[in-house]
Order: structure tokens, then sequence, then C-alpha cells
């Protein structure tokens, strides 16, 4: 099978259209009386119709049928997809919850939707305003079924496996230490090879986008030309019975509709409201180059910002291989206590600072002001290791949802699941005091 190929670019004007159907894109204009090849010509809105240039994202889609063609939506059950934050008591701990669990395939088949497993969140997809954290767990691909998001951006991390995704726009194979983004309203599906496990963050208020670099300059972190869009490809493919099922998540609860014909039939589209990956690997680090430990900030790949500057409802940060050559400095992350919310997952190997107990398909929270930071035998490495120039974390991929919001978990996730780590915060308790009174400088 020949590798996929994608167009290059960061928020950028594309057009892209299948080459087995050239000149389907309509010439000087989006909605001619009749498109080329008898298409439909349907519009997919990112942002108001008034937002600003700079803002505005939108998409022209040449398609075989409108997306319009199906039954009524009637209501899903998936139990463990939940935006409901007042279902379980408020829980100021730290949390860490080891690998999560992923089906067997011989005792039960399951997708990528119904292995979607809420974490955490806070606010409301019907004001716009909000985020959710979720695992996914799954076994099986999607068949004959797509789904879409009317609440908000899918931001997805696997952990293992490979997503092999279709989406209306083309197809995207997501691996390990890459990372995907499919926008509100996008129809995708999801392939997989066997068992597969990862993470998603999915924000209710705005699009992802680039965190300005400010005196960094104009090059640094995730370069725009790094991020990967599928180029057009259609089936036109008629499903018996009028079995195709789309999914919606809708109001934090999940919809479905049938229709008897593939929606992944966009033979040609232009815009600028795409879905993208992104390969971890070619984040350019930042670091300080004299002394003290700089804030994880540095690491931002992706912000989904508030109204207030600077301040996110949703960054994506990671903690990728790095140099460190600070002098006179404790270089692991310092103890902290946070106005946001901090949730990190591995992706790969494992954490410098706790390595024990913080692996591949797990994760921690720490809540709003919940204090952390590393245990008693990394504090006792760092605090006496020679300075010297150093390598860390090769191997390894760590990343953070870093939210101003003050999330809820669910019931699920601190009571129901099998992998609450329930003795975590034992971790820090062998830490002493070193206070000397009596201590002069040299």
């Amino acid at each position: 099978m020949a590798p996929l190929r994608y167009l290059s670019g960061f928020g950028s004007e594309f057009a892209s259209e299948d080459p087995r159907c050239p000149g389907s894109l309509p010439k000087g204009q989006n909605n001619p009386q009749k498109c080329p090849y008898g298409l439909y010509a349907e519009q997919l809105s990112g942002s108001a119709f008034t937002a600003p240039r700079t803002h505005n994202r939108r998409t022209w889609l040449y398609r075989i049928l409108p997306s319009a063609v199906h039954t009524p939506f009637s209501p899903v059950e998936q139990p463990y997809l939940t935006h409901d934050w007042k279902s379980s008591d408020p829980n100021p701990n730290q949390m860490r919850w080891h690998p999560f669990p992923i089906p067997h395939i011989n005792k039960e088949k399951v997708d990528w939707v119904q292995g979607l497993h809420t974490i955490c969140g806070a606010g409301d997809p019907c004001a716009r305003h909000g985020i959710a954290v979720y695992a996914y767990m799954c076994n099986t691909s999607m068949v004959d079924t797509c789904m879409y998001t009317s609440d908000g951006d899918f931001l997805i991390v696997p952990e293992r496996g490979t997503l092999h995704i279709t989406t209306e726009f083309g197809k995207m194979d997501v691996v390990n230490n890459e990372i995907c983004v499919i926008q509100q309203g996008m129809r995708f599906s999801v392939e997989v090879d066997g068992e597969s496990r990862g993470y998603v963050m999915e924000v209710f208020d705005a699009h992802f986008e680039l965190p300005c670099l400010g005196p960094i300059g104009a090059n640094g972190l995730a370069n725009p030309r790094d991020f990967l869009t599928p180029v057009a490809w259609y089936e036109d493919r008629k499903v018996p019975h009028g079995r195709y099922t789309v999914i919606n998540k809708y109001q934090g609860k999940l919809f479905q509709a049938h229709q008897d014909q593939s929606p992944f039939n966009v033979v040609a589209w232009h815009g600028n409201y795409v879905p993208y990956k992104y390969n971890l690997e070619n984040f350019c680090v930042v670091n300080s180059v004299s002394f003290d430990h700089l804030d994880p900030s540095i690491f931002t790949v992706l912000t989904c910002q508030s109204v207030k500057p600077g301040v996110a409802i949703g960054d994506f940060v990671i903690i990728p291989p790095r140099w460190e050559v600070q002098a006179n400095t404790f270089r692991p992350p310092y103890y902290h206590r946070n106005c946001m919310t901090e949730f990190m997952g591995v992706i790969k190997g494992s954490d410098e600072a706790k390595e024990e107990g913080f692996r591949p398909g797990g994760a921690v929270l720490y809540g709003m002001m919940t204090p952390h930071g590393p245990d008693a035998a990394y504090f006792q490495g760092a605090s006496n290791a020679e300075l010297k120039p150093q390598r860390v974390g090769e191997g390894t991929m760590k990343f953070m949802f870093e939210s101003s919001l003050s999330l809820a978990l669910t019931e699920w996730s601190q009571k129901t699941c099998e992998c609450v780590d329930a003795e975590y915060y034992k971790c820090w308790l062998p830490l002493k005091s070193h206070f000397n009174p009596d201590w002069k400088p040299e």
C-alpha cells in the first residue's frame, strides 16, 4: 500500500482534490449552479460567519451526497461518557491511575467510540465553555460507523497502537508519539490493528492554535510546517439496508442516525478548517542555558485560549527529551501549587521523577492548588547530583493537559475504575526537613 500523502502547514488555506477526479474543485467560486462531476457543494463552518478574518474558519466540501441525507437521530447509551460533573463528590487529592485496562478481544469487542471513558472535566458544551478529558481503550475497528462531535474539538494522543483515521477530508495514520486534532463537526472513523489506548482532550470554547512565541522570536517550539493535513480521498460506497451509522456527540450525549452511503464521499475540498496531525519529535525545545528550571509553558505545543489574555481553557504541553545544562540549579520540576489544573500522561518510556508508579497508559491529576513535585528519592538524588550537561528523558515522552478550569472527576475515574492508585500520596511522606538554623554561607 502506498504511503499516505499530506498537506503541510498550520491554519493555512488548503485546496485538495482526489486525483481520480481532476478538475473537481470549482474554478473561481464556491457554489456554482452546477458543480463539476455532478457534486454537491457543502460548507463546514468552524466559526461565525462574521468572525474576524484572522479567526474565521470554514471549508467547502464537494461531495457525492450532502451530509443531511440520513434518518433522524436517536439516543445511544454509552455508560462511560458523561459531562455530569456533579455526579461525584469533589476530590482535592493528588490522583494517579495505573495503566487503564484494555478489554480483551476474546471477551468483548470494543471500538474507539465504545472505548471512550470520561476521566474529568468542567463546563458545559451548551454554553460553549469548558473541557473534558477522556481515555480510550479499544480493540476493534469502527465498521460502517463514523463519529463527529458537535460540542468541541478533539485532541487525540495515542499511547498504544496506530490509529488509521478516515475523515471527510482524507486519511491519516496517527502513531505513537504523534497527535491529531479533529475539529468540531468533522466526521471520522477509526480503524485499529489490535489493542489500542490513548488520551483525548475536548475543548468546547474555541479551536486550538499555536502559542505566541513572544521574545523567543519567529521560530521554535512547534513549527507550522510540521503539521500535516490529509489530502482528498473519497469512496462512492453503498451500504446495504441503510445501516451505515453516524454517531453525533451532542450536548454531552451520543446519538445515532443511519444512511445507506458512506459519509466519506468528499471528492474535493478547499478551506482552512481541517483535521491535522503532528509528530512530537519535531518539537524544537527551548530551555534555560544558564540557571533555574523554567516554567513548563515553554513546552506548549497547542493552546485553546480563554477570553483572558494568556489564560488557557486547555493547553497541550509535552515533556520531551532534552539537554539540561543549568548551573547551581535543582533541575527537576520544582514543588508546585498551581492555579491551573494539571492532567498528565506517559506516551512512552517512564517518568524520570517517579519511574516505578507513573507508566505509559496511566495518568496523574493535580487539581487546582493541589501540591505536587518530586518524591523523596528523586529530590535527594537531584540535590546531590553532579551538575554536568546531561541528556534527560531519552526514549520517553510525557504530556500534560493544563486548564484554567477546576476539573471534576467522574464516578468511574475515582471510584469504579480498577486502576486508581490509592497509595499515591505515600511517595511524598518520606520527605524530611533539612532545615539548619546554624547554616552559614560558604
